[in-house]
């Protein structure tokens, strides 16, 4: 279970990021091509901003620029992803993003001196625009919470400085951090982020799963002083802008980008806190139950329903799972999923240095490149089908939209995701009328897609709620603070079902999402909209496949109330929220009728 070094990995397990350049030289050289663009860009508009016709033009140009950008970035930074103990890649990407600033620095003239038009020109501007439309209109939504030009410029020269407390978590968790190894009746075991996350948190044997979680959590709590002065800076960072931008507080300025309200994100909190609660407890004790343990705990939470029956997935079957099941969508959908096989979008590597979990990085009409870790389990397929959800939704949207339209709120970003999840699963339950095959798929519906987003994710959005209220008020939090806040919130949700081990409150270091605004929510949110989504395909067909297909189409052309009414969802009411949690209630109901029908054993 020792990880390899990057250099030792089969290169057919890599994604090939020579589909964005060639080589290095390349990239290098197209950076220069950019500096003198943006240079020639700012010289032809800054100041210039007279007309209407005169903004169009500009924005019109920004758009062919911006894409662009990315692409570097992208070539850069997802390098660093796979192998952060590369030092070299780590300089140059320190580089890169150095380049970038000084060019968003550069750019940063547009949207200040747009602003500063006549409301006339202004909407003239909209009434003219095609592409930067929409871009316009947020824009304008916008100009009460813009400072002067000066201070833009300044703010943009200082972004990567934005950016550090995240970076400083990432060293320290994927550079710096070294576990070492923990013993259980007198035999070692190596351990490590991906090695606990994606190995020993599901071992059938409560011994090593205990002890590797215990070893896990100590190691943690010996850089939880860094990461959580880590943490502080950075929320620290979000109420200064907050403040300066004029926002009531640090939810509004979060909230304003996704075009959600207040009311929509603490129902989204507060609703799945209170009513999954009792099924997620339910399925715990079932879980002690079927695995005779002497008491349940919260490293016991992930393992498998049936153990013995966890069949293992090659990366050549997890392709025909995945065409299968989103062959739904149709055949445009069939060929990306071929593609990402085909042509190596995909990283299925295990190595020293590697981020863990999944995430899937568009490049702007072109492909899409997804970074996992492969443990040949079922758990695996499903990250890969939820990875290209997010490449999908990219296809359609950059068919459809223009480059500043292209990207949906982050109220929606997991919707797409997790559909493909549901896909999957729906298409597994669909091949076999055998009990325990429906039993092992309805559990991994539960351990998976809904444990994931709205248990782990949700636990987050409700501590990271609490955080910045605490920050809202004036004060900052540290490890002791931060600790005690997540035992508080696991507690509240598990009640006396689960026994929290001592450690396990540092669970907030696993996860970077809180470097990256108001977004674990966003899980919980997608999922619903998907649930919906899918049980209106399950009972409506192609008409139904076809909402669907609108709703990735969108982009950011319209709000998430709109979308989601598309795909079929009125996410302004608690609804589609109560109705999903009762779909989950009944597919933990399933699951204890078939364990009762297959084992004897009932609740």
């Amino acid at each position: 279970m020792e990880l390899c070094k990057r250099k030792d990995v089969p290169v057919e397990l890599t994604w090939d990021l020579s589909l964005i350049f060639r080589e290095e030289a390349q990239m290098w050289e197209a950076l220069e091509a950019l500096k003198a663009r943006v240079k020639a860009f700012a010289e032809t508009y800054a100041g210039k901003l007279d007309s209407a016709a005169r903004i169009v033009a500009c924005l019109d140009e920004l758009e062919t620029i911006q894409p662009e950008m990315g692409r570097i970035w992208q070539y850069s930074g997802l390098a660093v992803e796979a192998d952060y103990t590369d030092n070299r890649l780590r300089e140059r990407d320190e580089k890169v993003g150095d380049e970038m600033t000084r060019l968003q620095t550069a750019l940063s003239f547009v949207d200040s001196e747009i602003l500063l038009a006549p409301a006339a020109e202004l909407e003239e501007a909209v009434r003219l625009a095609k592409g930067c439309r929409v871009y316009l209109q947020n824009l304008l939504a916008k100009k009460a919470h813009m400072l002067s030009p000066e201070t833009e410029k300044t703010l943009a020269a200082l972004g990567r400085s934005f950016g550090v407390p995240y970076e400083i978590y990432n060293t320290m968790k994927l550079a710096d951090i070294s576990f070492e190894p923990f013993t259980v009746e007198g035999k070692r075991y190596p351990l490590g982020y991906s090695l606990f996350e994606d190995d020993y948190e599901y071992v059938e044997d409560s011994a090593v799963r205990r002890a590797a979680c215990s070893a896990f959590y100590d190691k943690l709590g010996q850089y939880e002083n860094t990461t959580a002065a880590a943490y502080n800076a950075c929320v620290s960072q979000e109420k200064v802008m907050a403040e300066l931008r004029g926002h009531k507080d640090v939810f509004d300025y979060l909230l304003f980008e996704q075009k959600v309200s207040r009311e929509m994100y603490d129902r989204q909190i507060d609703v799945i806190t209170q009513r999954l609660a009792p099924h997620m407890r339910r399925y715990a004790r079932l879980l002690q139950k079927v695995h005779k343990l002497d008491k349940m705990t919260f490293a016991d939470l992930k393992v498998p329903v049936d153990p013995e029956y966890d069949p293992r997935v090659s990366i050549q079957e997890s392709h025909r799972y995945v065409r299968e099941a989103l062959a739904v969508l149709g055949q445009d959908y069939v060929e990306m999923v071929d593609r990402a096989y085909r042509e190596r979008w995909i990283d299925f590597a295990k190595n020293d240095g590697k981020s863990t979990g999944g995430f899937c990085s568009g490049i702007f009409r072109q492909n899409s490149f997804i970074l996992l870790n492969w443990n040949d389990r079922m758990a695996d397929v499903f990250t890969v089908a939820h990875e290209l959800g997010h490449a999908g939704q990219s296809m359609y949207s950059d068919r459809a939209q223009s480059f500043f339209d292209a990207d949906p709120s982050m109220y929606l970003i997991e919707a797409p995701s997790t559909m493909n999840e549901l896909l999957l699963a729906k298409h597994l339950l669909e091949s076999s009328q055998d009990k325990r095959f429906r039993r092992w798929v309805l559990s991994s519906m539960i351990s998976n897609t809904y444990y994931h987003n709205f248990v782990t994710h949700l636990r987050e959005a409700w501590y990271q709620r609490e955080v910045y209220k605490i920050i809202d008020r004036g004060g900052s939090v540290n490890a002791e603070v931060l600790n005690e806040l997540f035992r508080k919130n696991l507690e509240l949700f598990w009640g006396d079902a689960v026994e929290l081990p001592q450690g396990v409150e540092r669970t907030w270091m696993r996860q970077p999402h809180y470097y990256m605004g108001l977004y674990p929510y966003t899980y919980s949110a997608g999922l619903t909209v998907a649930t919906q989504a899918m049980l209106r395909i399950r009972a409506e067909g192609q008409a139904a496949v076809e909402d669907w297909k609108r709703f990735l189409a969108c982009g950011g052309s319209k709000t998430p109330l709109e979308m989601a009414k598309l795909a079929g969802c009125d996410m302004s009411t608690d609804g589609p929220l109560n109705a999903t949690v009762d779909y989950i209630g009944s597919i933990i109901d399933e699951i204890c009728r078939l364990t009762e029908e297959l084992d004897g054993i009932c609740l």
